[in-house]
């Protein structure tokens, strides 16, 4: 996972962010070894356009001169909330993951839609989710958390000064929000 941190000392989120407190230099003492920049597209192939994402395959040379098939699934990005209440609980959601048959506790998050800034879809993910607003957003971190094959950009925000409201889920959305104390969560449950 490639991950960019957002640094606030005024933040009150640096507690998760301070999990992440590192200089170029402690991720690689030098890196002057490296070829400088981008790869030269020969060729792209799409393979499938579904509704969240397109799986296409690249042919490249890469900045090393490696000459290379990629299969590349291209999506459109995406957020992630947690939502802190003023005594530091925080707000998880509930729904089922088809893709590993299971019933996750998560944070809220979802897609950005096309031509959406990343703190809008924040808030519309919120919203839509738990029916919270956030009267202050704080991006934490953006990440690319598989930067091997997939080329989302995820945005990480915390959600501060909650006012209660409905939630709006999609239509095949089944998600059920519960408060957690950080020290005795309970996700097992």
């Amino acid at each position: 996972m490639a991950v960019y941190a957002t640094r606030n000392p005024r933040s009150t989120c640096t507690r998760a962010a301070s999990l992440l407190k590192f200089g170029a230099s402690d991720i690689a003492p030098s890196e002057e070894h490296l070829a400088k920049g981008p790869a030269t597209v020969l060729h792209s192939e799409v393979l499938y356009t579904g509704k969240v994402f397109r799986l296409q395959r690249d042919t490249v040379i890469e900045p090393g001169g490696v000459r290379v098939e990629r299969d590349i699934v291209v999506h459109p990005g995406s957020v992630v909330v947690l939502p802190i209440f003023n005594d530091g609980r925080v707000l998880l959601i509930r729904q089922y993951r088809h893709s590993i048959g299971e019933f996750l506790w998560e944070l809220v998050a979802g897609r950005k839609e096309p031509n959406e800034t990343p703190a809008v879809a924040a808030r519309r993910e919120l919203m839509e989710e738990t029916g919270y607003t956030a009267k202050r957003l704080r991006k934490l971190l953006r990440v690319v958390p598989t930067p091997g094959f997939v080329n989302e950009w995820m945005w990480i925000y915390a959600a501060e000064k909650l006012a209660p409201g409905s939630a709006k889920p999609e239509e095949d959305e089944k998600i059920t929000p519960r408060i957690f104390h950080f020290e005795t969560s309970g996700l097992d449950d």
